[in-house]
């Protein structure tokens, strides 16, 4: 039986409950039933009528949907603090997903009579109701590739529909020229201010266009890992920052008078180097609260494991056997495409030569996109072909005429045709220059171990830059694609924050995979350094406990009373018969001696 504390400390955790205070989420609380489902039972399927509204107080459920190819397809984990069942009811419909059981699971059960009840007592929470709803939606429409297998979308949302308006005033308002165009060319019967019109109209269509997808590109996500903010510019411009829940530093909401009363602000999120700004989103007050309710929570399942790792270092210690807790699954690492065994070996071999990520004995290396070397070898390079084009016109030249390559000189000895000879040789000092571009595209490497990432620059024949730094001191990652070649090619750069510095690694390929790559590999490590953190006190702590639990029944028996000692500090005596052997200590009273000054 769930106690009523424990429900209003649930309840009071979640941010659909914001703005309640203790008594009336005490008058809440009761009205929750207590609901038990085994592993594997479902609680409702896609098509039911809504019957009421659901919190795990302990447990796992999945959310499927029907698939294609896939049948029944996990679009989401839901473990204890979580809810479902809300869109249903508010909306007036029936069920979109089916609810399942994943482990022995307890949930606390709002009838819908008592949800409507709730919302026409306090409207102030239908607000967060409905940022609520209308985020789980636009995560379903949208596809985010670079989410882990089980990260799971607590909060998406857009800049607010006023930067949409804002936009689109200057483009609307030059819809007056090709409507002074049209009338122009009407009246004059001329065609030419008609074609200006159709053609400014087009710009005008299709500059509203790119507003609204500029707009609609912008995403502010809230993972049960990380916060991330998504900008993207059509054809110009795409980046994405993100920082682990695990150091956000506080959550605050800035606002103006017109955001008071369209309801949207900034939802500003400071972390450990700085803030992300969530700007312009709309209901941010219940946006901010989200984010600080799974801020919490990534603490408390930190302090949970703590003591998780505590138990089960103890139940070792005593020979019982030890539940080792299974890890979520992190965000993936970019695969390599293998080589297929028909490839020819001169071929792989070629390919290698401008590989742009491999691995090595656990380590991922990154080059610079092909891109960047054709920048930098571009002159060699063209330079180097003329020399080879020029070649070969002299040799088709001296086949097709009367030239031969052997010409006698004045004195009648033979000599090699002096441009034929001339040509490579000219072409060698080219031929460098191209080798030595190379090798400095191919020189400058990016790298990450399980436990640290490297920034390595080494001039051909010059000098090294080697920079390092511990992978779990990484407090924040961003890429950024700028410009239409950099979108086109899918190459960018990934900007990490470490303590007061930061890395680059510039113009790599893939940039969104190599950010997942860092923080499956940063994730990794802080798990397992968080597990081996403190290991020793625990090891000691656990011994004690043992050796506690093993002696408990000597601990349990009665205490000797301690003798008292001739000065008055008790001494425990374990023998009574070796009392005669204690040595006495007499002091002046003791001794009839002269006391306070007495004579």
């Amino acid at each position: 039986m769930i106690e009523l504390q424990q429900r209003v400390n649930l309840i009071n955790k979640i941010h659909l409950f914001n703005g309640l205070k203790e008594d009336q989420l005490r008058e809440i609380a009761p009205k929750f039933d207590e609901k038990e489902f085994a592993a594997g039972r479902t609680i409702f399927k896609r098509g039911d009528k809504p019957e009421g509204f659901y919190i795990v107080f302990k447990g796992k459920v999945n959310v499927t949907r029907p698939h294609e190819t896939k049948g029944e397809e996990v679009i989401i984990w839901l473990v204890a603090g979580d809810y479902f069942g809300e869109e249903a009811l508010v909306e007036n419909r029936n069920r979109s997903a089916t609810i399942n059981a994943v482990e022995d699971t307890t949930l606390l059960f709002l009838s819908r009579k008592h949800f409507d009840e709730l919302l026409g007592k306090y409207p102030n929470l239908k607000p967060n109701f409905l940022v609520a709803i209308k985020s789980h939606k636009l995560a379903r429409a949208t596809q985010f590739t670079w989410l882990g297998p089980k990260e799971i979308i607590y909060f998406v949302a857009r800049r607010h529909k006023i930067r949409l308006y804002q936009a689109l005033v200057v483009p609307v308002l030059s819809l007056l020229v090709p409507v002074g165009l049209f009338f122009w060319g009407t009246l004059v019967a001329a065609t030419t201010p008609l074609a200006l019109a159709a053609l400014s109209l087009a710009f005008i269509i299709v500059w509203i266009v790119w507003n609204w997808i500029d707009w609609s590109n912008d995403y502010y996500i809230v993972t049960n890992q990380r916060v991330v903010w998504l900008e993207k510019v059509l054809f110009l411009y795409d980046s994405r920052e993100e920082a682990p829940l695990s150091t956000i530093l506080s959550v605050g909401v800035e606002t103006d008078q017109l955001g008071r009363i369209l309801d949207y602000g900034n939802v500003i999120v400071r972390t450990f180097v700085g803030r992300i700004e969530f700007d312009y989103v709309d209901h941010p007050n219940q946006a901010a609260e989200m984010i600080r309710e799974y801020w919490e929570r990534v603490k408390s399942v930190l302090t949970v494991s703590q003591k998780e790792v505590m138990r089960n270092t103890i139940r070792q210690k005593l020979g019982l056997p030890v539940d080792k807790r299974t890890l979520d699954e992190l965000p993936p690492i970019v695969t390599i495409n293998k080589r297929s065994g028909n490839l020819p070996l001169w071929w792989v071999a070629f390919l290698n030569l401008f590989t742009l990520r491999s691995e090595d004995a656990g380590k991922v290396i990154y080059h610079k996109h092909w891109i960047v070397l054709l920048q930098q070898i571009w002159k060699p390079l063209a330079l180097t072909l003329l020399m080879f084009a020029l070649q070969i016109w002299r040799i088709i030249k001296i086949i097709t005429t009367d030239l031969t390559f052997l010409q006698p000189n004045s004195e009648g000895a033979l000599r090699p045709d002096t441009i034929t000879v001339a040509l490579p040789l000219l072409s060698v000092p080219f031929l460098a220059w191209l080798v030595w571009e190379y090798v400095d595209w191919k020189n400058d490497i990016f790298m990450i171990s399980s436990d640290e990432i490297f920034d390595i620059d080494r001039k051909p024949f010059g000098k090294e830059e080697k920079r390092a730094a511990q992978i779990e001191n990484i407090l924040s990652i961003s890429y950024l694609r700028e410009g239409i070649i950099p979108i086109l090619f899918n190459y960018g750069t990934v900007k990490i924050a470490v303590g007061g510095s930061q890395f680059d690694f510039q113009d790599v390929a893939d940039p969104a995979n190599v950010q997942a790559d860092i923080n499956r590999r940063r994730s990794a490590r802080i798990a397992k350094k968080n597990e081996d953190a403190g290991s020793a006190d625990r090891e000691r702590f656990a011994t004690w406990i043992a050796a506690y639990h093993e002696n408990i029944n000597d601990f349990g028996a009665p205490a000797k009373k301690p003798a008292e000692s001739p000065t008055g500090q008790q001494v425990a005596i374990e023998n009574p018969d070796d009392i005669d052997d204690m040595p006495i200590e007499l002091d002046e009273s003791d001794s009839g001696g002269p006391q306070d000054g007495g004579e």
